[in-house]
């Protein structure tokens, strides 16, 4: 006696939807798991544990306008005690355009962490002063 293949059956063979398929759409679904829990662990932990530190920090303090031509800048510097260091000290205008600019060469010193203050002359009235960037030289 043979039985003739009900319509559901037909499109199932058809489409793929056989119980062979689900096991195979399970089991590459688990490795794909497995495989991302793996490269998510090992991401995590190379990155948390052998990851650098900062070796430098920056930090502004503050300003103070001295008069229309020249701002006096305040910031911190934080690096490895002996490291020299350079950084681009600027001051704006109030459309914050750059009226003013320096580079300031730091020596080495014993301390991490120092305080720092530059006068820049101005091209016009500045309303802020900051340091714009610093890197290791």
């Amino acid at each position: 006696m043979t039985t003739t293949p009900t319509t559901q059956q037909l499109l199932d063979d058809r489409y793929g939807r056989t119980p062979d398929a689900e096991r195979r759409t399970r089991r590459l679904m688990i490795i794909a798991g497995i495989v991302f829990a793996a490269v998510f662990t090992a991401w995590v932990v190379w990155g948390g544990l052998s990851g650098t530190n900062a070796e430098l920090e920056v930090r502004e303090l503050g300003y103070t306008n001295v008069t229309d031509t020249s701002i006096e800048v305040r910031w911190e510097v934080s690096v490895e005690p002996g490291t020299t260091v350079s950084c681009a000290v600027q001051a704006l205008n109030e459309s914050f355009g750059i009226v003013g600019w320096r580079i300031v060469e730091l020596p080495a010193s014993p301390e991490r962490t120092r305080v720092l203050v530059e006068t820049l002359r101005t091209a016009e009235p500045p309303v802020t002063g900051l340091p714009y960037r610093c890197w290791l030289t």
